[in-house]
């Protein structure tokens, strides 16, 4: 007690070391803190409920993926959900029981939807799963990272980020200085206050393991000055981890912002396109490295958080409570409401929101429940036009002009918004609480942010379908012209196999040719002779056809009358012994012309061996050997005329 009682002192008179280079920053507002309301109780802890229900969304990122099933008995710390993708945490079991269901559920949103989310019927018995304490100061850091992705660690101050991303060792960032954010600066809240008085050496435990993980050279703690007995707690036990020191900061909402106090502790403003890693600076909520500490020790996951339950209640207190409580348990160990509670705020009262209904459980990021009246929270008035005061744009911390952002968000002008910066908003409310005419201010911001990020979303949708699309077109235009080439080359290719085909029959005519005449005097004769004998053959087919024109003939010439004898056709069925008898004569058909061919054959090699044509003359009519002797005739007088000219030219 004496030692806060100097601090406070030290603080009166501005003597204070931790105060000396504290830098302030543009804006803020100072509203009515409420903090003692809650503060007069230690930290109780709230029994184990007949009925957890455990929202799978209770992170910023994706979902997590459900690892049981319905009827499944489930250990205390043993993983429910695993995370799915990087930016997301797991889901455990707050205790031992029976998973009863796995459906939609309503969640503390301010949309009031339902969502999926794992029920479990406590047993009783608490029993732990099988845990697993790491010993970091002797383990690789990226191992460290991996195994708290599996924790479901996440940003306990309210931003529910999953913390494993904001420690991993990529090398992306060069941290050197880690800022623990314990300046609570929201009226109500005080779970953060409480817990450095009551935890503050495991906290610093907690620092020290994050320090090692990042890296950090120096560690800073922001705390407000309306938090004395923290102040002195987190002074003492700082003094066991070197190169870390504890900054008084003033109260002044929203001074708990990441970058303010990043401002507020080192002087240093972070611009708005850049995080605060880039520029060598990480921030951590006091809840969220205590359960860092707690996981490597103990190997206990995220089950559990403290959560300040103030405002009309009988009992304002902080309670460690298992996450899917339902809120009814809390109220009831608050000792229920007074007469006059209109509805419930999860969060603070600048930027919490009111509950849909009283049956939704606690999740990681409820670190405050308010029961709210119309005294403490009256209902807003309705607004009024803007009088261009200016007010808002002195309150806000981050320097924007919100009766600008105002204009454009309510007259849809959304590009123009985004050009003042919307983005860089925090949504903090300072416009709103200390605007005369009552605007919503905030709501109008939020409104042009969804529309924005939904347009964002549909031109990307957009530009990624035309570029599938162009990518088909090239691909089917690839398509194209590679089939033309392959068309080209196969006709180029036949076009030189034609033209070595052309200039082979050329080279083989010009052979024949240069043989030709290569060949002796003799070769001409026989070529004669050969003439000769086509011309007999058909004179003599045409002696035969003349003569099988002549019916008398045709009596007298079976082969002929065979031959002329028309095909009948549809004959009727034979018998057996006349099918044979047919096959027999048809063989001997065969042999006849086959010894023809043969004599015919014999005769025209024995006359070319000769020299002399052969007469086939052995069955033709009067008439036609006449005319053959007169051919013989006509080509000897021909031969004797050819050697008689020979002889004069030789002469």
């Amino acid at each position: 007690m004496n030692s806060i009682i100097q601090f406070a002192s030290r603080l009166i008179r501005g003597q204070t070391a931790e105060t000396a280079d504290v830098h302030k920053f543009h804006g803020g507002v100072h509203p009515e803190g409420h903090k003692q309301l809650s503060t007069t109780l230690p930290i109780a802890k709230l029994a184990i409920p007949q009925k957890l229900v455990l929202p799978l969304r209770q992170h910023v990122g994706y979902i997590p993926k459900i690892k049981v099933q319905v009827g499944d008995h489930v250990l205390k710390g043993q993983m429910l959900a695993e995370a799915e993708g990087n930016v997301s945490a797991a889901i455990h079991a707050p205790t031992s029981g029976t998973v009863s269901a796995i459906s939609e559920a309503v969640i503390p949103h301010p949309s009031g939807l339902p969502d999926m989310c794992i029920t479990l019927m406590p047993d009783g018995k608490d029993e732990w799963t099988t845990l697993q304490p790491t010993d970091w100061r002797n383990s690789d850091k990226k191992a460290l990272v991996a195994s708290l992705r599996s924790s479901g660690i996440v940003g306990l101050g309210g931003a529910t980020f999953p913390t494993h991303i904001k420690v991993r060792a990529d090398g992306k960032s060069q941290v050197h200085t880690l800022v623990i954010n314990a300046a609570e600066c929201e009226p109500y809240i005080t779970c953060d206050d409480m817990l450095m008085r009551e935890r503050a050496h495991e906290i610093i435990k907690g620092m020290e393991i994050v320090k090692y993980l990042l890296n950090a050279e120096k560690c800073i703690v922001g705390i407000e000055d309306n938090k004395p007995e923290a102040i002195v707690a987190m002074s003492e036990a700082c003094k066991a981890l070197p190169d870390t020191s504890v900054k008084v900061v003033p109260t002044l909402y929203p001074s708990g912002d990441g970058r303010r106090l990043i401002h507020l502790v080192s002087g240093i403003e972070i611009p708005h396109d850049k995080r605060s890693t880039d520029v060598g600076i990480q921030v951590f909520n006091v809840a969220t490295v205590l359960a860092i500490y707690r996981y490597f020790t103990f190997g206990e996951p995220a089950i559990d958080r403290i959560v300040t339950i103030t405002g009309s209640v009988n009992t304002p207190q902080n309670f460690e409570v298992l996450f899917g409580t339902p809120l009814q348990t809390l109220i009831d160990a608050a000792g229920g409401v007074q007469p006059d509670t209109s509805h419930f705020i999860m969060g603070g009262p600048m930027m919490g929101f009111d509950l849909p209904t009283i049956d939704v459980p606690i999740t990681k990021a409820a670190n405050c429940i308010i029961a709210a009246t119309p005294d403490l929270f009256a209902p807003p008035p309705p607004a009024m036009p803007c009088i261009r005061c200016a007010r808002c744009a002195d309150a806000c911390p981050v320097n924007l002009q919100p009766q600008e952002l105002y204009w454009f968000s309510k007259s849809d002008n959304f590009e123009k918004a985004r050009d003042y910066n919307l983005f860089d908003c925090i949504e903090c409310g300072c416009c709103t609480y200390v605007c005369p005419s009552n605007i919503p201010l905030v709501q109008y911001y939020r409104y042009a942010k969804s529309e924005i990020i939904s347009a964002d979303k549909a031109k990307e949708a957009a530009d990624l379908a035309r570029e599938r699309n162009e990518f088909r077109l090239a691909r089917i235009e690839r398509e194209k012209m590679e089939r033309a080439q392959k068309h080209a080359e196969r006709a180029a290719s036949s076009k030189a196999e034609n033209a070595k085909t052309e200039t082979a029959k050329t080279e083989e005519v010009k052979a024949e040719v240069t043989g030709a005449a290569e060949r002796p005097a003799a070769s001409t004769s026989t070529d004669d002779a050969k003439k000769a004998a086509i011309a007999a053959a058909i004179e003599r087919a045409k002696a035969l056809k003349a003569a099988a024109a002549q019916p008398g003939d045709t009596q007298n010439r079976p082969e002929l009358k065979a031959a002329d004898t028309p095909k009948t056709i549809d004959k009727p069925a034979q018998t057996e012994d006349e099918q044979v008898r047919a096959e027999q004569a048809k063989k001997d058909k065969q042999a006849l012309i086959a010894a023809a061919i043969e004599r015919a054959k014999a005769q025209k090699l024995a006359a070319a061996q000769a020299g002399v044509t052969p007469k086939n003359v052995e069955d033709a009519s009067p008439a036609v050997k006449a005319e053959i002797s007169e051919i013989d005739a006509i080509r000897e007088k021909a031969k004797q005329a050819v050697k008689t000219h020979d002889s004069d030219s030789e002469a």
